[in-house]
């Protein structure tokens, strides 16, 4: 299932209300391309110059993403992802004919979208003929007088929506889903969606500051995500139980989208690190990659204090042994044993690690051997995990002199950031400055190859005291 607030996707299919939101009309979903088709072909003239064309065309293909994105109609209880109301969206006229030069641009560039530099969310990219009406956004007769005047669509698009903008190409198109799952989140419940609910909560209570902080929002549903959802949803006049089910999740989307500005050319924007991904998707025999690199991870600890679960090599391929891991895992834990691992699976083994690292006394693991922490690292953190991060890229600084130098104050800040940058620029892992399983493990080898002069084989597990 994809949940549309993880990452923008290509719906295959738009539902437009044919009318204003709250009035009787009736709804047609109709394919994505079809849909922007149609938006071109009543919105602009196929006699325009090709480049403002395409200008025009990847603003209206970002302004319903946004629409979808955000679930803006749906999380107000609606069942469609826009109207034809050119006052409040995009003029859509059902059965109309469509222009041949703009139907085969849209289909060049259908799955082509702007986003503002450093956020997630496709840009909410306003626009307005310019000439009968007024706005914030782009022009469309502008941008007909930018294109003759020889600007690209990407230079007419960073005239009208300002220079940090990036397109973003060959998106994927995907069956898009409701973001609420189905099942209530409720204490104990683990998760992508648990954690996606903290980061939320955490900034409305920036405008709403009696709703209290989650210190870790790690995508487990402890108490204090629990007494942060009842006083959401007293301030709400939701019923106060502490557990998100549709009404609560949708008001936490919608006011979540309000405070952000999502909604609004000048966004705040939803930065890639409120959307990462701490449960993987699924692996089986013959999967390789960072993911696999977590999955043995966690399996490694696990095996360190439970004999009944097999010793993994942490080397990023799926192999038979780590499937013969998986199947004792799931064996103990009382999960279907098919050695695969979904959703049950990562979300035990996830709680059954950090149960295990929190049952651990106080300084059980020293800085060469302290285990990853189950979640990564990423800018605003602030605990151990942190500090004990520095102090090993301080030490291997001391080699690889490109990495700066940190304080050591077990904060997550844009120097941290930097500094992982650089070390995962040099040992070949995908920079993007969050420390995953893959890094810190990456990281750890290092460290203790300088400090103990221990070749740190990427088989060895460095969580263990031997």
């Amino acid at each position: 299932m994809n949940n549309p607030i993880l990452r923008p996707v290509i719906p295959e299919n738009v539902t437009v209300h044919l009318g204003r939101p709250d009035s009787s009309a009736r709804n047609v979903t109709v394919p994505f391309t079809d849909y922007i088709k149609n938006v071109a072909s009543s919105e602009i003239y196929p006699t325009w110059p090709e480049s403002a064309i395409r200008a025009n065309i990847l603003a209206q293909i970002s302004f319903v993403l946004n629409r979808i994105y955000t679930e803006y109609y749906r999380s107000r209880g609606y069942d469609f992802d826009i109207t034809n109301s050119t006052s409040i969206d995009q003029s859509f006229v059902y059965g109309r004919d469509i222009f041949t030069n703009i139907s085969e641009i849209v289909d060049e560039i259908f799955n082509t979208y702007i986003r503002r530099r450093g956020s997630t969310e496709p840009l909410f990219a306003a626009y307005c003929d310019g000439v009968e009406v007024q706005c914030g956004g782009l022009s469309q007769w502008g941008s007909v007088t930018l294109a003759n005047n020889g600007l690209t669509p990407y230079e007419i698009l960073q005239y009208y929506f300002g220079d940090d903008i990036d397109l973003v190409g060959n998106v994927p198109v995907e069956g898009v889903t409701e973001s609420y799952e189905g099942t209530p989140l409720r204490l104990g419940s683990v998760g992508n969606s648990v954690r996606l609910i903290q980061i939320r909560l955490n900034r409305i209570s920036r405008n709403f500051p009696g709703i209290p902080k989650i210190s870790n929002p790690d995508g487990y549903f402890d108490a204090e995500t629990r007494d942060a959802v009842r006083v959401f949803q007293e301030q709400f006049s939701l019923t106060p139980d502490g557990v998100v089910g549709p009404g609560t999740w949708y008001a936490i989307a919608r006011i979540y989208n309000g405070v952000k500005r999502i909604t609004d050319v000048n966004s705040e924007g939803i930065p890639p690190e409120d959307v990462t991904l701490l449960y993987g998707t699924e692996l089986r025999e013959g999967s390789a990659g960072a993911g696999v690199s977590e999955l043995q991870y966690f399996l490694a600890l696990i095996a360190a204090f439970n004999p009944s679960v097999r010793p993994v090599a942490i080397d990023g391929v799926f192999g038979a042994n780590t499937r013969a891991a998986v199947e004792d895992f799931q064996y103990d834990y009382g999960l279907p044993v098919t050695g695969v691992v979904q959703l049950p699976t990562w979300r035990a083994l996830y709680t059954t690690y950090r149960n295990l690292l929190n049952s651990l006394p106080a300084g059980y693991f020293s800085v060469e051997n302290a285990p990853y922490p189950g979640i990564p690292l990423v800018v605003g953190e602030s605990n151990e995990s942190v500090r004990i991060l520095q102090n090993r890229l301080n030490r291997i600084s001391d080699v690889y002199t490109e990495i700066p130098k940190l304080t050591v104050d077990g904060v997550y800040g844009s120097v941290t950031e930097t500094a992982v940058r650089v070390y995962q620029q040099l040992f070949g892992l995908t920079p993007s400055g969050a420390v995953g399983a893959e890094t810190w493990n990456s990281i750890a080898d290092t460290y203790r190859t300088l400090v103990q002069g221990d070749e740190g084989s990427t088989a060895q597990f460095g969580g263990v005291i031997s």
